[in-house]
């Protein structure tokens, strides 16, 4: 992997004897917990939003939409901003400060009454949240070099893992226990996971000189190598697949029901089992590609991972019942596990260490930008065309990203000298 000048090999000075190790692995185990927390709503949402004022399914479908974009168009003003925040005054209270607001906003949602007071609610917990970008900045400056694929795969592992476990709960906890109750456990999960990195997770951060440039300065003035060809194929990896998984996550449980013509609660069922699959396969996926990325290279990796990724959407425009989708959400899952930790190893290799606060930052507002465009699209061609031509325009647009960076890799490869040339 060719290597940005910039791009700096000194530890930086997180990078003390504190046991990156046991970092990774408290981090990990409170992203599954937070994860947890944020996706029990996933498969009933619709629902909710039908008991609250949505009643029609195309109603239910744009408020899913909205709800979901809302949280994701503030987040990507306000993860830059907590980005510079962190590489001033620490990664950990970054991780803190996003789960303890996340475990605030979620359990108010059990309060609501109207769809836009949700909408509301998810724009102040997108302002305060991003627990996964926060952690990664905190991983990504302190676990070795070698070994940065291993341990960003283990993140997203954490993160696959939470999500196969979040919706199929939620599924189970909605019928059971209702929706409202749902969101207060939520609540209690991201709770936990913020204890846990209080006293688990240790960071003797050390800010950068004073006369060292920093903030939105700071991202100025490495344009050269944020700006470089290779990151900003990444940053479009992030956006798209960001906006691929998104778009369609608001409506699949109304998808699912009309599949089936299953009573809601059933639908949720469903809904939550064909995301957990998908959370499994994910976390399988995640944690092999990322060790594999460290051999091979990340960009064959990602390569695979995109390509494959739009292959499975198409057929889901095709399918006649449930278990069809909750099957091909499985095989997406393996896809999907490549994309993410392959792009963040490529662009933590290419960027200075003491600047990986601000780089994630970033990353996580562009991903937020696709994850707000998503749903609004794919649920405006959802309410005029159906829920398969849905299936078929993410599919396609993941299929053209696939071909774009394979000319873009290729290009890079082909202009890097060999002496600058190395693994992840």
């Amino acid at each position: 992997m060719t290597r940005i000048p910039g791009a700096q090999e000194s530890v930086h000075p997180t990078q003390t004897p504190i046991s990156w190790r046991r970092n990774l692995y408290a981090l990990s185990i409170a992203q599954v917990l937070a994860i947890v927390g944020f996706t029990l709503r996933d498969s009933f949402l619709p629902f909710f939003l039908r008991d609250i004022g949505a009643e029609e399914i195309e109603s239910a479908a744009l408020w899913s939409g909205l709800v979901q974009a809302g949280g994701a168009g503030v987040m990507a003003f306000a993860a830059p901003v907590w980005g510079i925040v962190a590489d001033r005054k620490g990664r950990k209270p970054m991780v803190l400060r996003a789960m303890f607001a996340a475990m605030i906003t979620i359990g108010l949602m059990g309060f609501v009454v109207a769809p836009w007071q949700l909408v509301v609610l998810r724009m102040v917990e997108g302002a305060f949240t991003g627990t996964v970008a926060a952690s990664t900045a905190l991983v990504a400056s302190t676990a070795p070099r070698e070994r940065l694929g291993y341990a960003l795969g283990l993140i997203q592992t954490a993160v696959f893992v939470g999500a196969s476990f979040g919706p199929f709960l939620g599924g189970l906890l909605a019928g059971n226990l209702g929706y409202r109750p749902t969101f207060f456990v939520a609540a209690s999960f991201l709770g936990i996971a913020g204890i846990l990195v209080h006293f688990a997770v240790r960071e003797r951060f050390v800010p950068a000189p004073p006369g060292d440039v920093r903030g939105f300065a700071a991202i100025k003035a490495s344009r050269s190598w944020l700006l470089a060809p290779i990151m900003v194929t990444m940053i479009a990896v992030l956006f798209v697949s960001r906006f691929a998984q998104m778009g369609v996550r608001p409506m699949t449980p109304l998808y699912i029901a009309q599949l089936g013509d299953l009573p809601d609660a059933r639908a949720a069922s469903v809904t939550g089992l064909a995301f957990g699959l998908m959370g499994v396969t994910s976390a399988m996926a995640s944690i092999y590609l990322g060790r594999r990325g460290d051999s091979v290279g990340h960009e064959k990796i990602l390569i695979f991972s995109v390509l494959g990724a739009g292959v499975i959407y198409l057929p889901m425009a095709l399918i006649q019942a449930p278990w069809q989708m909750v099957l091909l959400q499985a095989l997406f899952g393996f896809a999907a596990g490549g994309m993410i930790p392959a792009a963040n190893a490529i662009i933590a290799s290419h960027t200075p260490p003491e600047r990986r606060g601000a780089i994630f930052g970033v990353t996580a507002s562009v991903g937020s930008i696709g994850a707000f465009i998503g749903p609004l699209v794919c649920a405006g061609i959802a309410a005029t065309a159906g829920f398969p031509a849905t299936f078929v325009f993410v599919g396609l647009v993941l299929v053209v990203l696939a071909g774009a960076l394979i000319a873009a890799i290729s290009r890079q490869q082909a202009d890097a000298s060999p002496k600058h040339i190395n693994s992840v």
